[in-house]
């Protein structure tokens, strides 16, 4: 190469960025750092841009950019009722369900606060759509935590007579007060096998998710009110309405739900 090239080639602006690779850094912004490339070609398809995610890979390490990665799963909260009487599993051997407020499922979880103590939250999830349908965060896990969220759940879904509300064997959803109500509301109850984790595996699995993308690692909410205000912003706004989610074909719950309102005859 001639001296006079390579001064000129020194001196030669940089390239633009691709369109793609600008809504690529949008995308992964607005997301903060919650999609990898799956998800992010998902989104990118969705405006538009046909990129492959080998190139959304390379383009991720170019620019030293890191998606968020789960962390190990803590111990469960399930403490069972050892007098407790309690339904069987009515979702062995029967299908996936194809419409919204079919089956719900619930299950605690908890999230570290300063000083070394815990807020417990509890959710319901519409298993064919994915939505978090009701959800209550308190400073203690007694009963009255999951009913707080089934309530809220019945209140904004108003499901059909029929529904199968599942849970594990927690003694807050084998309670009394949880059966009662549940019965209340026309639905029946199901509960996971004694000692398989594996039956209540979808309430279970978003939790890991959950906390890797509210918390960055190591990280802890400053009191309950934080943790409130910071959960309700994650499961209302961004969870139900605009996450994708892979089992949904990259929609999100909302999404899911509007096309099959939409597609009903």
């Amino acid at each position: 190469m001639s001296p006079a090239g390579y001064y000129q080639w020194r001196h030669r602006p940089a390239a633009a960025p691709a369109p793609w690779q600008v809504a690529a850094q949008a995308a992964f912004t607005r997301h903060a750092r919650r999609y990898g490339t799956r998800r992010l070609r998902a989104e990118l398809h969705a405006e538009g841009h046909a990129v492959g995610r080998y190139a959304l890979r390379t383009w991720l390490h170019r620019h030293d950019l890191h998606a968020l990665s789960t962390r190990p799963h803590r111990p469960r909260t399930t403490v069972a009722g050892p007098a407790a009487v309690v339904a069987e599993n009515r979702l062995l051997g029967q299908p996936f369900p194809t419409a919204p407020n079919q089956v719900w499922v619930g299950d605690i979880t908890y999230l570290p606060l300063v000083g070394g103590r815990w807020c417990y939250l509890a959710t319901w999830r519409d298993a064919c759509s994915r939505r978090v349908v009701g959800w209550h965060l308190a400073a203690q896990m007694p009963t009255e935590l999951v009913l707080h969220a089934l309530e809220q759940a019945l209140t904004l879904r108003q499901p059909a007579p029929g529904l199968i509300v599942h849970a594990d064997r927690g003694s807050q959803y084998t309670s009394a007060a949880c059966r009662a109500r549940i019965a209340q509301a026309g639905a029946v109850p199901s509960f996971s096998r004694p000692g398989n984790p594996y039956d209540n595996a979808q309430a279970e699995a978003g939790w890991s998710t959950l906390k890797t993308e509210l918390l960055p690692p190591g990280s802890t909410f400053a009191s309950l009110e934080e943790a409130r205000l910071e959960v309700a912003h994650y499961l209302d706004t961004y969870f139900n309405l605009d996450r994708r989610h892979s089992a949904l074909g990259y929609r999100s719950p909302h999404q899911f739900e509007q096309e099959f309102k939409a597609n009903l005859p």
